[in-house]
């Protein structure tokens, strides 16, 4: 291949390559974090299932909140992806003063002096909260969860509604599923007042079928359909260059692979531990292993390569490390009894060994 083609078709991948990273792998903001449809520790998947378990009428809403029309009043829970100001929309306020309540998790307020994990006290038992952020503006009337630093949770009065904000999205998420006070102060804020709960999932990204068309994101043939020429262009390029790249086209001298050396040792003692596994026999393993792991343990203490008694080799291991014959006991006890053990216990086993070994070393 010529010099000059050569560079062309280097400058030709160069070029989309850049643009697939643009395109594909540009930086995005992780705005599922809150969701109920998010199953992950920042979600709030099993907290929807705990309301729907406990009989609670709660549903996802994923239009504006301007299009929730009901006939009575509201409680609409929005979890925030990032902290946010607490400071509200002049819609927002609109719907609140018409008797609705808006809860939102997930407000920017000053980091305090707190520690960042904490319990607080509540009727449904302590809540834990992972935060220094305190709001120590609010009103003691106004707190309904908080500490000396000031407020993690609170409400504020507009004419018939309220707002509660807090400070952590985190109060309910997945993460918190062994803290069932968290589950319960969260479903307690927004059933109290007895009204039709809704989650917000509009500020998540999902939206249903009419607001997005009514936005002007249609289904992908449409999204084609109005696509420019230029970008269609540059799909078809990029196209191009992946399908000759998968032909193996070579732009320079082809290159020999080198022979992968084996390792022979680390063969054999790949195919033993297969042939030991199939074979269930975890006692010979505790017993080949065990024997040089004491023959280590004494070398490393003075003590030779002759095996010694249990309790001696507990005396000396005493004596030189001032530690806990315990674990020294444990290790030992389950090498003697030479009995077929379970693969956790045996993994478990060799465990207790590398500590052993930690705790010789720095010694």
């Amino acid at each position: 291949m010529k010099r000059s083609n050569r560079v062309a078709w280097l400058g030709a991948i160069a070029l989309a390559a850049i643009i697939s990273l643009t395109l594909i792998a540009a930086p995005s903001s992780k705005i599922n974090a809150g969701s109920t449809y998010n199953r992950a520790p920042d979600g709030y998947g099993a907290w929807y299932a705990f309301m729907q378990k406990q009989g609670t009428s709660i549903q996802r809403w994923q239009k504006p909140i301007s299009k929730i029309e009901t006939q009575g009043p509201v409680t609409l829970l929005q979890v925030n992806s990032k902290l946010s100001s607490p400071n509200l929309y002049g819609e927002d306020q609109e719907w609140l003063e018409k008797g609705n309540t808006l809860v939102i998790l997930g407000v920017a307020e000053d980091v305090s002096a707190a520690d960042f994990s904490t319990k607080q006290k509540s009727s449904f038992g302590d809540v834990k909260i992972d935060t220094r952020r305190r709001n120590d503006k609010a009103k003691p009337q106004e707190v309904l969860l908080g500490d000396r630093f000031g407020a993690i949770v609170w409400e504020e009065k507009h004419k018939q509604g309220k707002v509660i904000f807090a400070t952590t999205p985190h109060l309910a998420a997945n993460a918190y599923q062994d803290d069932l006070s968290n589950f319960q102060f969260l479903a307690n804020l927004v059933t109290k007042k007895g009204n039709t709960v809704f989650v917000d999932e509009y500020i998540h990204g999902y939206k249903d079928a009419d607001v997005k068309e009514e936005e002007g994101k249609e289904d992908l043939f449409s999204y084609f359909a109005k696509t420019p020429l230029l970008p269609v262009t540059v799909q078809l390029g990029i196209l191009l260059l992946v399908l000759i790249w998968a032909q193996n086209r070579r732009f320079g001298k082809p290159v020999t692979l080198e022979t992968p050396t084996i390792d022979n040792s680390q063969a054999y003692i790949q195919a033993l531990a297969g042939v030991l596994q199939k074979a269930e026999s975890s006692d010979f393993v505790v017993e080949m292993v065990g024997k040089q792991e004491q023959l280590q343990l004494q070398q490393a203490l003075g003590l030779g390569q002759i095996p010694l008694e249990r309790q001696a080799l507990i005396n000396v291991w005493v004596e030189k490390t001032g530690v806990s014959a315990v674990e020294l006991e444990d290790v030992l006890k389950i090498h003697l009894r030479k009995r077929a053990i379970s693969e956790r216990d045996l993994l478990s086993w060799l465990g207790k060994w590398q500590i052993l070994r930690q705790i010789q070393n720095s010694k």
